[in-house]
């Protein structure tokens, strides 16, 4: 009889389509042989894993076939299983998935809008931290940004892309010549919400992400635009409570 190591390693092969030889070993048969058994199980992982997926990257899933959506999540949870029982924390890789995956190297945006939608995700779970005021501000060495904070810089724009793919959007048409965007996700109260920075806006704020210092992001903003107007770059992570 095997260990519980050697039986959970088995199973776990059975189920994501590899050599189920071992897990059979351990099926006992009734009506239905071990193979079928097994699929049984087959089936309701790839299936609760992809809607799991779809739940997570609705965008991503809207602007391919459903199909191919369903193929490429096959593809990627075979690849990658889940590697903890928190389901709200599976698919942080599929961007970098997408970006290799051969069969969607012609939409070139993918990724990058999956990485939007997985910062959405990130920010919605992330956890609680109180805003720092500007009285607060004045005497911190360091500060940093709220835990539900990504910043995004894509070169594509993805921002319209979300937009334009909504349900109720219409047929909005995207220019995917119009430029990059560099963005902010975080959540506000309840709410996830997300903005584009302008080149010096989002230097500012990588920098405090990176040092946790106002005068070192001040330096980084001026360096991308000298012309920056540093107080309302203070103010703006301010007004947005996104500095604890």
């Amino acid at each position: 009889m095997p260990g519980l190591h050697e039986l959970q390693a088995g199973f776990a092969a059975a189920l994501l389509g590899e050599d189920e030889r071992a897990a059979a070993a351990t099926v006992r048969a009734d009506t239905l042989g071990a193979s079928a058994r097994l699929a049984i199980y087959r089936h309701h992982v790839f299936t609760s894993l992809t809607a799991v997926l779809e739940s997570t990257y609705p965008v991503v899933a809207r602007l391919v076939d459903p199909r191919f959506f369903h193929y490429a999540a096959h593809q990627y949870i075979c690849e990658h299983p889940p590697a903890g029982p928190c389901l709200f924390e599976y698919g942080a890789t599929l961007p970098e998935f997408l970006q290799r995956f051969e069969p969607s190297r012609r939409l070139a945006y993918l990724p990058d809008v999956a990485r939007l939608e997985w910062a959405m995700n990130a920010a919605m779970h992330a956890a609680e931290a109180p805003a720092l005021g500007p009285d607060a501000l004045r005497t911190r060495a360091t500060v940093r940004l709220q835990p539900s904070v990504t910043l995004l810089s894509s070169a594509w724009p993805v921002d319209a892309i979300w937009r334009a793919s909504q349900p109720g959007a219409g047929e909005g048409v995207v220019d995917l010549q119009a430029g990059g965007a560099r963005l902010q996700v975080w959540r506000a109260d309840d709410e996830v919400v997300f903005r584009r920075l302008t080149p010096a806006g989002f230097a500012f704020r990588a920098e405090l992400r990176r040092s946790g210092r106002l005068q070192d992001a001040a330096v980084a903003a001026l360096q991308t635009d000298p012309g920056a107007d540093l107080i309302a770059l203070v103010r703006q992570v301010l007004d947005e409570e996104v500095l604890v």
